[in-house]
């Protein structure tokens, strides 16, 4: 009888030795590989709020010089308030490159590289993009207040637009980014953030020369130059305890463009040593 049953499960084997038999883990398995696009890619909230921050926050910038708002654009505003810590016209041509590169890591979001690898850092991203956005809204904001000459309000709202800029930068620098993200992520942040902190001392100046300050009796040329030594120590500290050479482009552009306003222009061409030991 043992030997029947035997046989017959013998028999039973070899006719099923042809089948496969699936694992329940094998097949989930394979359906998370399937699944893994989905499942990383960014959220459809932080699509929506980080791309319409941003467009409104663009739309509104143009605007503001097109119209202009209050009859006078942006840089007539600033020439209400004269100081020597002010660049040049031609520097202001960075936000060209800021608004490029913040609209590429805009559009990075929708992960437009999925079908050639599956790494991207979703957490990451939705994270940096609340931050994104409020700095966009607060960009935005600025706009009016500094149009309308609310310089007290138009610095806060720089503050905010820096702090976020810090915390994002603070992030990504603690991120494990592959190259890709480098050129995505921390290299739009970085631009924007060099820019942002060198026009944020840039309005405090201003709102300190509007309320009438006397700079305790210093001399402007002279109270020009130390914030500018104290602007290249805090920068520099910056610069090499994050080795963020891309913020750094950003502090050289700005400072060219404060010594190309600030030089006359009959003595540029004597001082263009001058220009390149700041920028080097």
């Amino acid at each position: 009888m043992e030997e029947n049953m035997e046989g017959k499960i013998e028999k039973n084997l070899e006719a099923n030795g042809d089948s496969t038999v699936e694992s329940p883990l094998e097949n989930s398995g394979e359906s998370l590989l399937d699944n893994n696009g989905e499942n990383n890619s960014v959220s459809t909230f932080t699509k929506v709020h980080t791309s319409v921050s941003f467009i409104v926050m663009v739309f509104i910038n143009f605007l503001a010089n097109a119209i202009p708002f209050n009859k006078m654009t942006t840089g007539e505003i600033s020439d209400l308030y004269p100081n020597l810590f002010a660049p040049a016209g031609m520097a202001f041509s960075i936000w060209r490159v800021i608004y490029l590169l913040l609209a590429a890591y805009t559009v990075y979001q929708f992960d437009p590289f999925k079908k050639k690898d599956r790494v991207f850092s979703k957490d990451l991203i939705e994270h940096i993009g609340i931050f994104f956005s409020i700095s966009s809204i607060a960009n935005s904001a600025w706009i009016f207040a500094w149009h309308y000459n609310a310089i007290g309000m138009s610095l806060i709202l720089i503050a905010i637009i820096l702090a976020c800029l810090i915390y994002i930068n603070l992030k990504l620098k603690k991120a494990s980014l592959i190259t890709r993200e480098k050129l995505f992520l921390k290299l739009p942040f970085s631009i924007y953030f060099g820019w942002i902190t060198m026009a944020t001392i840039a309005n405090a100046i201003i709102f300190l020369s509007s309320i009438g300050w006397d700079m305790f009796g210093i001399p402007e040329s002279l109270w020009t130059i130390l914030v500018l030594i104290l602007t290249v120590l805090i920068c520099g500290i910056i610069i090499f305890k994050n080795q963020d050479f891309a913020y750094g482009l950003s502090i050289i552009w700005a400072f060219t463009g404060i010594l190309i306003s600030t030089l006359p222009k009959t003595a540029l061409a004597a001082n263009i040593p001058v220009l390149l030991l700041f920028s080097s």
